[in-house]
């Protein structure tokens, strides 16, 4: 199996993330990346289960190959985000970093408890932004062996 970084394709990242002003910042830093990447946003966690599981206007939507998941959202909490996407055996294989505003151990240690891939608070300017995304490129899609988008193997 090859990493991501040696494939001809781009990257697909989902971005759950309310604030715009924190959106642009995430989508200029993948742009000034090495690796080319597809970023979609979804704006709530509702948003973000839709175009998951390829509901609707959403039916021809790509699965992503990790998500960035804001925890302060409207509506639905990222918390129960994260819960929704481990529970469901067709989409607790993708890779899920919270990027949160919030460095409270209780958000850091909850995010874990429900399967989190990691947790990494949120940049505060473009450099910042820069240098996660990097870092997320090389871990996430140069090291990292990624799971074929495929539906998961039966339990029987």
């Amino acid at each position: 199996m090859t990493k991501l970084i040696d494939r001809a394709r781009v990257a697909r990242v989902m971005l759950i993330e309310d604030n715009r002003g924190d959106a642009i910042l995430a989508r200029m830093a993948f742009k000034r990346a090495e690796m080319k990447s597809d970023i979609v946003v979804a704006e709530t966690g509702e948003e973000g289960l839709s175009i998951l599981r390829r509901e609707g206007e959403h039916a021809d939507a790509p699965r992503p190959d990790l998500i960035l998941l804001d925890l302060n959202l409207p509506a639905m909490h990222g918390q129960d985000f994260l819960y929704r996407v481990k529970e469901d055996p067709a989409l607790k294989r993708i890779p899920v970093i919270v990027l949160s505003s919030s460095a409270a151990d209780s958000d850091i240690i909850a995010s874990y408890d429900r399967h989190a891939n990691g947790y990494i608070t949120k940049p505060i300017n473009n450099a910042t932004y820069d240098d996660i995304v990097a870092r997320i490129e090389q871990y996430w899609f140069g090291l990292m062996q990624l799971p074929p988008d495929q539906a998961p193997a039966s339990f029987s």
